[in-house]
């Protein structure tokens, strides 16, 4: 049996993470544990209906430079943001 390491210690992985599938009350908390999760190289891929101007907010706030933001899309009813965990 060959040993494969989990998917997520391997660097420069992309991981999806829908943000319409969760309760609103417990969204935040979800994204924050997910960003808390990442190791550095790795990117979360998080899609949402609406742009999430005060979520960016409070991740500038928590994560600083930590995490960067990327848009992939931005249209009404579909954004896909990249957040990068930095070295």
């Amino acid at each position: 049996m060959a040993n494969h390491p989990h998917l997520h210690l391997q660097p420069d992985q992309l991981y999806p993470f829908d943000a319409r599938g969760i309760a609103k009350r417990f969204r935040h908390a979800a994204i924050f544990g997910a960003l808390d999760a990442l190791v550095p190289g790795e990117t979360m891929r998080f899609v949402n209906d609406h742009d999430p101007l005060p979520l960016l907010d409070q991740l500038r706030q928590r994560y600083d430079e930590a995490v960067s933001i990327n848009y992939v899309q931005r249209e009404p009813g579909q954004i896909v943001i990249d957040f990068v965990r930095e070295a």
